[in-house]
């Protein structure tokens, strides 16, 4: 396991105060604020340490409320709503300064058999043919408003490898593209047999890229180039199949819709084997700056 991963990991590993309330801290992101990916994570490890072990996170729905201080600890206080026969129910609100800064309700099933369908895997290429943070990032440094932050995304995403299958929005400032985009990911090394782990760790990696489909559809380059800022406002996913976060998967992203200052991200996730793992859906600020 690589150094990075296992910062991660401790970072995920909430301190428990008292039976419901769990603290969490935060380290440095690439912007001045609290990463949500981490916060997202974070909450859904305090909810799954109040669930017996054989109940599986099925779903997430989440609002941002605030921006978040990397600065502080982070409080997750965690309201029982309901332990049914096959479904408990969580909900967990994020506490700074006071202040409740996200809110977030999760499900968890024992498992059962049922009917099966799923959407198809959509084609794309072998994840090892494609290049690397530290092999993409430096070549497009020039249009970065700040020189430094290709250093600071290379540290943020140490513990993960995420590949991009087109280029992403910064390769392709002022050229519309469908609002599409498909990226790889995995930890950068093993983790433990734990279904909640490879939740929590996917939870932190889907909200790296989900609004990348936004920029796509009008040629926008993202924070990195200064041609648009926003945040993420709420985000919602479903839990379809087992999977393993340190094995290949695959994001499949796009965006239906932008307006009044908003933007729309779906996807699905598969495995490499092409099995539909998850579904997301987050809607975020995106702003033209004036």
């Amino acid at each position: 396991m690589s150094e990075a991963l296992q910062d991660l990991l401790d970072l995920l590993d909430l301190e428990r105060i008292e039976e419901n309330i769990f603290r969490g801290r935060s380290r440095s992101a690439v912007v001045p604020r609290v990463f949500g990916g981490q916060v997202a994570a974070q909450a859904l490890v305090a909810a799954g340490r109040t669930v017996p072990e054989d109940r599986l996170a099925h779903s997430l729905h989440a609002y941002f409320l605030r921006i978040g201080d990397p600065g502080a600890p982070i409080v997750y206080s965690v309201d029982r709503i309901r332990d049914g026969r096959s479904f408990t129910t969580r909900r967990v609100v994020a506490v700074q300064h006071g202040q409740p800064i996200f809110h977030l309700s999760a499900s968890f099933q024992a498992y059962e058999e049922g009917m099966e369908h799923q959407a198809p895997m959509p084609p794309a290429p072998d994840p090892e043919t494609l290049p690397t943070a530290a092999e993409l990032l430096p070549l497009y440094a020039d249009v970065f408003t700040d020189p430094e932050v290709v250093e600071r995304i290379l540290e943020a995403r140490e513990s993960v490898d995420l590949r991009y299958v087109d280029p992403p929005p910064y390769a392709t400032v002022g050229e519309p593209r469908e609002a599409r985009s498909q990226v790889w990911f995995r930890t950068n090394g093993k983790l433990a047999d734990d279904p909640l782990l490879h939740v929590v760790l996917a939870t932190y990696v889907s909200d790296m890229t989900l609004l990348d489909s936004i920029l796509l559809a009008h040629g926008r380059g993202g924070w990195v180039t200064g041609d648009v800022v926003g945040a993420s406002l709420d985000h919602a996913m479903w839990f379809h199949r087992p999977f393993r976060a340190d094995e290949w998967l695959l994001y499949d992203q796009e965006s239906p819709s932008a307006s009044g200052g908003r933007g729309l991200g779906q996807a699905r996730i598969y495995t490499q084997d092409g099995r539909l793992a998850i579904s997301v859906i987050q809607e975020g600020v995106v702003r033209v700056p004036r």
